[in-house]
């Protein structure tokens, strides 16, 4: 891009930053809630690292991929950049096959979308072997992903079965139980679905008080989230737009 064109993204992106903040503070005011208990996280999948890199310069420091590969290429570049001189910690959104276990484990802070015990003993195996080599220092952070349509092509498990899978984590040596996720089916009414995922949560919260994080909200349903107690929502469109760039 010209310098032109550069200027011009880094106000686009600056001004849609904004937006979203002011949106989620007033979703968190309508709620009853402090904006410091619902984190914003961008979702910069299929956009370049220099959009990643403009929204760290407006302050943030958190992140969301759901491809390994291309997240793999944007945390390498990020490590290459003098002007990142504050941690910056990557979130895997998206499904993830268990032999990009040890990818994974080497790159991100959390995982969003942990739906098997064969994934979780992959995870588990890959963040002890990361820990020993010295990659990372504390345990890889995983949440489950809940199936609230019960539709396996979509990922998640089922709420039934959402206490046995965090059960499994929070007993793997190298993971950390962090909460739940979730995605409404496509056409659903929102809020009947977030009420479900916090009754979910609820449940899990019994025997995993730890467990507090619910990654739940995007663009289009952000306060409904909040409403039904999210501590994480995932936004891409809102702040970069519906283009698809892939990162190289």
């Amino acid at each position: 891009m010209s310098n032109s064109d550069d200027l011009a993204r880094i106000d686009e992106i600056s001004s849609a930053l904004e937006s979203v903040r002011t949106r989620l503070s007033q979703a968190c005011s309508a709620a009853g809630r402090s904006m410091s208990d619902v984190a914003l996280l961008p979702v910069t999948k299929f956009f370049p690292a220099s959009d990643a890199k403009i929204l760290y310069d407006l302050g943030v420091r958190e992140f969301g991929e759901s491809r390994e590969q291309e997240a793999v290429a944007k945390v390498a570049d990020f490590g290459s950049t003098e002007r990142v001189d504050e941690p910056v910690r990557w979130h895997m959104i998206g499904r993830l096959q268990r032999n990009k276990a040890r990818s994974v484990a080497q790159w991100a802070h959390s995982i969003h979308s942990v739906d098997s015990a064969r994934l979780v003993d992959a995870l588990g195996r890959a963040a002890v072997d990361v820990l020993s080599d010295g990659g990372r220092t504390e345990p890889l952070r995983a949440l489950v992903q809940v199936s609230l349509d019960a539709d396996p092509s979509r990922g998640g498990v089922p709420v039934a079965d959402v206490g046995v899978l965090a059960d499994r984590i929070a007993a793997t040596e190298g993971l950390e139980f962090a909460g739940l996720m979730a995605v409404p089916p496509l056409g659903s009414d929102p809020d009947v679905q977030f009420d479900i995922l916090r009754r979910t949560h609820d449940a899990v919260l019994r025997t995993h008080p730890g467990a507090v994080e619910l990654s739940a909200g995007m663009t289009g349903d952000l306060e409904a989230a909040v409403r039904h107690g999210s501590t994480c929502v995932r936004v891409g469109t809102a702040l970069l737009g519906s283009r698809q760039v892939i990162s190289t």
